[in-house]
């Protein structure tokens, strides 16, 4: 065996050393996460940007390259997580599935339901259709792997293979695994979603800007996630020099709440903003009435395990029967409690009740403030008279 062959089996056309191919792999890795991140989630499910053609093509054709996912399914897949949330029929719940099905065995979970053709038909709709899509992209799926590895074999020789197998579990691993396990088991929250979602930093760097999950499950359709000053997307970061390049186009991004001072009754700026920061309003009832309450009631009644007080949050919908149980048997015991949570249920439903038109909305809204006002609990009426005050900042 000639010395210029085993040269090319150990390092290719390129002939890179070890530090060399770590390089490359943090780039195409990023580019691979970018593509996600930014075109198939932020622009294709959730309408949130569009990019210009050449950038968007580059997506698409990068995708087909690295992943072998076709964008129709995995928009569709995402879609469905959304309006099925943490139900039977989510495809990947860790409250459904478990943790360790969703986090180990996540890419399973997304085939299983690239499978269901009547979803990805209801789902997948606005998607590339174009003759490269049909006769490429979604034709020829399963050749880009195959094509990848001859790419990196031929640049890297053996060095490649290794290149090829950490390039093939990157999605896999962070974005069906990490994302959509962890992403709905450990972390802060913002919002009170009706979900799980959490964050599972405030620094979303390494996977572009989708460990702010629980962000964006209160604002799906925003194309920025940080939403807090602390807080970090490089997605967004991305975003906004495409768009200073004209290559970028912002369509939606989370409304600002602003807070005004001394409204007598709530009016329909009020109600605009609530419906819009709806979650907003329940984390600040559950932080600036629920909470100094429960630590009052500690002092009378005793102190509620930890797992219990975070099922306060959601009335216990994700406890186990007999944590419910015990949970509703602490609250009876509070009178004051038990009208605090029924005050919530109120304002929740009233948030939540599309189908009724705004004047009477707005009236219940009004009618639900006097209640809380005349209440005679103090945090109950200080909660009342900011909520008046909701608008939405005009940028």
């Amino acid at each position: 065996m000639s010395a210029a062959f085993v040269d090319f089996l150990s390092g290719g056309l390129s002939q890179i050393g070890w530090g060399g191919l770590a390089i490359y792999l943090l780039i195409a890795t990023q580019l691979t996460i970018f593509s996600v991140t930014l075109y198939l989630h932020r622009s294709l499910a959730h309408r949130g940007v569009d990019f210009h053609p050449v950038i968007a093509h580059f997506f698409r054709f990068w995708l087909w390259l690295t992943t072998a996912m076709v964008a129709r399914e995995w928009a569709a897949v995402h879609r469905k997580h959304h309006a099925k949330c943490e139900t039977e029929e989510d495809p990947h719940s860790p409250m459904v599935k478990g943790i360790g099905k969703v986090f180990w065995h996540g890419v399973d979970l997304y085939r299983e339901a690239t499978r269901d053709r009547a979803s990805i038909e209801q789902y997948g709709k606005g998607c590339p259709d174009d003759w490269i899509e049909r006769k490429l992209y979604t034709a020829r799926a399963s050749l880009d792997p195959a094509l990848l590895l001859l790419l990196l074999f031929v640049l890297f020789g053996f060095k490649g293979v290794a290149a090829w197998a950490i390039q093939m579990a990157w999605i896999p691993f962070w974005a069906a695994g990490v994302i959509n396990g962890l992403g709905h088991w450990w972390g802060y929250r913002n919002f009170h979603t009706h979900d799980t979602a959490t964050n599972l930093s405030p620094w979303g760097v390494w996977i572009g800007g989708e460990e702010l999950h629980n962000n964006h499950h209160a604002f799906p359709s925003s194309a920025k996630f940080a939403l807090r000053r602390w807080e970090f997307d490089i997605g967004w970061a991305v975003i906004s020099l495409l768009r200073q390049l004209r290559l970028a186009k912002v369509l939606r991004v989370a409304p600002s709440l602003d807070i005004r001072p001394n409204i007598p009754m709530p009016d329909t700026d009020t109600l605009k903003a609530l419906l819009a920061h709806r979650f907003q309003a329940m984390t600040d009832f559950h932080r600036g009435v629920l909470a100094p309450a429960l630590r009052e009631e500690f002092r009378a009644i005793g102190k509620l395990p930890r797992r219990l007080r975070r099922g306060l949050q959601d009335d216990g919908r994700w406890l186990s029967p007999q944590s419910r149980q015990e949970l509703q048997a602490w609250v009876a015991a509070s009178p004051r409690l038990q009208a605090l949570i029924e005050y919530r249920q109120q304002l929740a439903a009233l948030l939540e009740a599309r189908s009724v038109n705004a004047s009477e909305s707005l009236q219940r809204l009004q009618a639900w403030c006097q209640a809380a006002e005349a209440s005679g609990i103090q945090s109950l009426q200080n909660f009342a008279s900011r909520l008046r005050g909701y608008r939405l900042r005009v940028a």
